[in-house]
């Protein structure tokens, strides 16, 4: 197990979190998640295959984990919702929606917020590999870098550096 994720599901579990544990190791991500994002990072799917859910205790801040990546969760918002709000936005203007698909098939959202407006945490999977930034409404692909990686994500979300 990864030691930064353990200490963040404590911490998480200790500060009113809704977080649950899977019963297995076992990850069975949709192989449509696998074929879009081939270089996911092994500390993230460490993270999916331990957690099964993770809600901030206001719930309107929630990680995305297997069952909301399988579209097989009771959340109203599907995984890649600021995706479809952007392509949405972009009616019939072909050019931009794959310039939209093209940026999201280059940043794998992990959290998902509807507090104080619609915003998402992501992992980089371009030159800045394995970093996480954040983005907001109304453009959502205007990104700002926040960590350069999970585990130091979570380190800033424990610090209170980082509040979700």
């Amino acid at each position: 197990m990864n030691r930064k994720i353990g200490e963040f599901m404590i911490w998480a579990n200790d500060n009113d979190w809704d977080i649950s544990e899977k019963s297995g190791l076992q990850l069975n991500l949709d192989s449509s998640i696998l074929s879009r994002y081939h270089e996911i990072p092994n500390e993230y799917l460490d993270f999916l295959s331990m957690v099964k859910k993770c809600i901030t205790p206001d719930e309107m801040t929630w990680f995305i984990c297997e069952d909301e990546f399988n579209n097989s969760s009771n959340t109203e918002f599907k995984w890649n919702e600021y995706e479809l709000l952007s392509l949405e936005a972009a009616m019939d203007d072909d050019r931009l929606k794959s310039e939209i698909t093209a940026w999201w098939d280059n940043y794998l959202p992990i959290v998902m917020s509807v507090n104080g407006g619609y915003s998402f945490y992501a992992i980089d999977l371009t030159n800045e590999k394995g970093a996480i930034v954040r983005g907001y409404e109304p453009e959502f692909e205007e990104v700002e870098k926040v960590a350069n990686s999970l585990d130091e994500f979570f380190e800033l979300i424990m610090a209170n550096s980082i509040q979700l």
